[in-house]
C-alpha cells in the first residue's frame, strides 16, 4: 500500500528539499483486517450485558448478548487483559466494537462447533473472520472500506461458560486497535467516519524495524513530528485524485502548516528540518480515507535521522542523530517572496524508505 517517496521541488537557495511520504494516512498496521485475529471473550468467564436481555433461542439457549447489526459494544479491560462490564451502548458514546453481522455457528455446515466442541483457537478465529465477517462487514459499510485504514474487521465469540452452555453466537464487526492489537475506545458509526489512520497535530512518531510508526513523547527519539491533519475530501469533492494531484495541492498546504506550527517561515528554516506529507492512494481513497498528515523530519544517508525535542521549541532544543543542528546560512528570498512551495531542510541526498503509517497508541 505504500507509495514511493518522491523529491519535491527544491526552491530555496540552499537546495532545500521537500520530502513526500505517501500513504501515511492509511496503511497496513497491527489493527488492520489483514493483521488482526479479532477479540474473543472465549477465555473470559461470563460477562454482563446491558440494556437488552437476550431471549432464549429455538434450543432454549440464552446467548451471551442480544447485540444485532448496527449495535455498538464496549467493555472495561485491566492491565492483564481481563474483561468486565461488557455491554451495549449508543454508538455516539465511546465504544470498542460496532456489530456488522450476527452469525450462529450452530448453522455452520460442519460438526466442528457441536455441543462438546472447544472454542475455536486464534487461527480458526482468523479463518472464520475471513469466511463469515469480511464480506458481511464490507456490505454493512456500503462497500466503502479501506483495509489499510483505521478500522479492522474482527469477530467476537462468547465467554467460556456461555460457550460451554451451548451458545454459538459470533459477532462480526469493526474496531480500532492500538499497536498491540487491543481494541481502543472510539465514537461514532464507522460508515460516517473518515477511515484514514492519521496522527494528531503535535504527535511525534518513531519507525521500528518493521517500518511501522508509533507515537512517542517528543522528548524521546523519534523520526517525524506531525504538524497538521489535512482533509482532502472538500478539495477533491468531484473525483478521486491522483497522487500527483494530491502532491501539487499539499506542497503549499503542508509548508504553511509547518510555518504555522513553529510560528513563522524563519523559525521553520532555522530548525533545518524537512517537510513531508502523506497521500491517499486510489484504493484507500475509494475505501473512505480522505485525511492525510503533514509533518517535519530529517533524511540523511538513505535513512530517517533520529530526532529528539519538538520543532516548536526551536533548533537549540532539537537534536538530529544526537547533535544539535548547526545554524543554517542566511538565505534570500523567502518562500513567501518567491511565490512557490519550499521547505526548510538539509541539502539533497538519498531518499529513505517510507515507514508504515501511524498506529494509535
Amino acid at each position: 500500500m505504500m507509495e514511493n517517496m518522491n523529491n519535491g521541488n527544491s526552491l530555496s537557495r540552499t537546495g532545500l528539499r521537500t520530502l513526500l511520504i505517501a500513504g501515511l494516512a492509511g496503511a497496513l498496521g497491527m489493527g488492520t483486517y489483514a493483521g488482526t485475529t479479532g477479540f474473543s471473550l472465549a477465555a473470559q468467564p461470563g460477562g454482563t450485558t446491558g440494556k437488552v436481555t437476550p431471549e432464549p433461542d429455538a434450543n432454549g439457549i440464552i446467548p451471551f448478548t442480544a447485540a444485532k447489526e448496527g449495535t455498538c459494544l464496549t467493555w472495561d479491560m485491566d492491565g492483564e487483559g481481563t474483561i468486565s462490564a461488557f455491554e451495549e451502548t449508543d454508538c455516539n458514546n465511546e465504544h470498542r466494537f460496532e456489530v456488522s453481522s450476527r452469525e450462529d455457528l450452530n448453522t455452520y455446515p460442519t460438526a466442528e462447533f457441536g455441543p462438546d466442541a472447544p472454542p475455536p483457537n486464534q487461527t480458526r478465529q482468523a479463518q472464520l473472520r475471513e469466511e463469515l465477517c469480511q464480506t458481511a462487514s464490507i456490505r454493512y459499510l456500503g462497500g466503502r472500506y479501506d483495509p489499510s485504514g483505521r478500522y479492522s474487521i474482527a469477530p467476537i465469540l462468547p465467554p467460556t461458560d456461555a460457550w460451554e452452555d451451548g451458545d454459538r453466537t459470533m459477532l462480526c464487526g469493526l474496531q480500532e486497535t492500538n499497536t498491540d492489537g487491543v481494541p481502543i475506545l472510539t465514537t461514532g458509526k464507522a460508515a460516517e467516519r473518515d477511515q484514514a489512520r492519521v496522527a494528531e497535530t503535535g504527535t511525534c512518531l518513531i519507525s521500528d524495524q518493521a517500518n511501522t510508526l508509533t507515537a512517542v513523547d517528543c522528548t524521546e527519539p523519534h523520526h517525524i513530528e506531525v504538524t497538521g491533519k489535512i482533509d482532502l475530501a472538500p478539495v477533491f469533492a468531484d473525483h478521486t485524485p491522483s497522487v500527483d494531484e494530491q502532491n501539487k495541492y499539499l506542497g503549499d498546504v503542508c509548508a504553511k502548516a509547518a510555518e504555522e506550527y513553529v510560528g513563522s517561515e524563519e523559525n521553520l528554516y532555522q530548525t533545518t528540518l524537512q517537510i513531508y506529507w502523506g497521500t491517499s492512494p486510489i484504493r484507500a481513497w475509494d475505501g473512505g480515507s480522505r485525511t492525510v498528515n503533514c509533518g517535519l523530519m530529517f533524511a540523511k544517508d538513505d535513512r530517517f535521522s533520529t530526532l529528539t525535542g519538538s520543532a516548536k521549541d526551536g533548533r537549540e532544543a532539537l537534536t538530529i542523530d544526537g547533535a544539535v543542528p548547526e545554524a543554517p546560512p542566511e538565505r534570500r528570498p523567502l518562500r513567501s517572496e518567491q511565490g512557490g512551495t519550499g521547505g526548510a531542510g538539509a541539502s539533497d541526498g538519498p531518499v529513505p524508505v517510507a515507514p508504515q503509517p501511524y498506529n494509535a497508541p
